[in-house]
């Protein structure tokens, strides 16, 4: 984190936000960008995963002037009506004039400061570039490779990594070296993945029919966590940002089972 007495406008945090993440190149499930106005001047700002209540009373406690995040506060084909939830959450975002701002698919897909960059950064496996290196819709799934070890080892590094257990759906001896991985709930790009020659997939969430494609492919499939797969993102960009502005910046990881 920085410490530092700097300010910037909120106008001047968003363009360093925008011009780092392209949100305009994705089409995405929310708004991206500036979710909620709070006040015009930014000194500290806070990351986090989700926008959630323990988020921002936190943020609050440290005396944010502003919060990223992955997982903002409005989605496509929400109801609208700002009740339970959302008023809470809202109410101390507009109480305290803190800024909100959030971006989904653009702080997943950063080739290097994103979620599926970070996550890859933090289990040790080396990115390919270019091109051969993303597969899936949008191409937000990464592709890279470890040194060759079997899918029960694998698993049991990602678990140590992430401080949780996985899930894993292998037979225990596979041999692994070709990864694919997209963060959070990209359950459905197993079979890009499979498509794209990965010998595992590794993702946050496992439905029903990934199981039965990793036994019949031969491709190991690893869910290891919705939230701990995310929680690299938000801060490496949110530390960025503030260290190229002379912001303060605190990243919060609110514990989250899922």
């Amino acid at each position: 984190m920085t410490f530092s007495a700097s300010h910037v406008a909120r106008s001047a945090l968003l363009a360093s936000f925008d011009g780092l993440l392209q949100p305009s190149m994705f089409r995405d499930y929310g708004p991206n960008g500036l979710q909620v106005e709070g006040r015009a001047e930014v000194r500290k700002l806070v990351s986090g995963v989700t926008a959630s209540l323990a988020l921002i009373d936190a943020a609050i406690a440290e005396n944010a002037d502003a919060i990223l995040v992955h997982h903002g506060l409005f989605w496509r084909g929400q109801d609208g009506r700002v009740t339970g939830w959302l008023k809470q959450r809202l109410s101390r975002l507009l109480a305290h004039d803190i800024n909100l701002f959030a971006y989904h698919l653009p702080l997943d897909a950063h080739a290097t400061l994103g979620n599926n960059a970070q996550l890859a950064r933090h289990l040790g496996i080396d990115l390919l570039e270019g091109p051969e290196g993303r597969f899936g819709e949008q191409a937000m799934g990464f592709l890279g490779r470890l040194p060759p070890t079997s899918a029960s080892a694998l698993a049991e590094h990602v678990a140590r990594a992430l401080g949780r257990s996985v899930t894993l759906v292998a037979e225990p001896d596979q041999p692994i070296e070709r990864v694919a991985l997209c963060t959070g709930g990209a359950q459905g790009y197993f079979e890009s993945a499979i498509a794209a020659g990965a010998d595992v997939f590794i993702t946050g969430e496992i439905s029903e029919p990934q199981a039965h494609y990793a036994r019949e492919c031969g491709v190991a499939y690893i869910a290891c966590g919705h939230h701990a797969s995310e929680r690299y993102g938000a801060p490496a960009v949110a530390g960025h940002v503030a260290s190229a502005l002379g912001l303060q910046h605190v990243f919060i990881d609110i514990p989250n089972p899922a």
